[in-house]
């Protein structure tokens, strides 16, 4: 459980010894709930995961707060480019990047980096994108944003294991 936690700071989502610059002017924050559901493949479980979170910066550097439902923080990642970090209760780790990040942590390669910008409700800048009818579709993910507006984002992967995020964004 602890390392699935620990993961979704990326799922979520998300510096080596060096601690990146705070997001600055032009930089977005955004906060709301966070849902990551893993269905169940060669033999392990589903998995799932919730928490709150925090997010200030963009997919090229910034910081995700996680919190429990009770508030308690349960992760905190930090990214700029060539490094990231994840801060759990068992101390800090230390990545070349979001996407090495999400691997070790979840044992699933999760675009964390295009994640940040799809909880902006936007195609992430670093591979191409098509829209559809319910939002666009992004590196084998189908990024919904049907209810965008209401601050509800789902991006669902049907490849093997199929891995649904949803995301209700605060005050859209």
């Amino acid at each position: 459980m602890r390392r699935w936690a620990g993961a979704l700071a990326l799922t979520a989502l998300l510096a080596a010894c060096a601690t990146p610059r705070a997001p600055g002017p032009g930089d977005e924050s955004l906060g709301g709930r966070l849902s990551v559901q893993v269905a169940a493949h060669a033999g392990q479980a589903p998995r799932s995961m919730s928490a709150t979170f925090e997010l200030r910066g963009n997919a090229e550097r910034g910081e995700l707060d996680l919190s429990s439902p009770l508030g308690q923080t349960v992760a905190k990642a930090r990214w700029a480019p060539a490094r990231a970090e994840l801060l759990t209760g068992d101390g800090a780790r230390s990545f070349p990047d979001l996407q090495s990040l999400a691997q070790e942590a979840l044992g699933e390669a999760l675009p964390l980096a295009a994640l940040v910008e799809w909880l902006h409700a936007r195609p992430w800048s670093g591979a191409p994108s098509v829209r559809s009818d319910s939002g666009f579709e992004q590196l084998g993910w189908l990024v919904n944003l049907e209810r965008a507006a209401e601050g509800w984002i789902v991006a669902t992967r049907s490849a093997a294991p199929p891995v649904t995020v949803r995301a209700r964004i605060d005050d859209r």
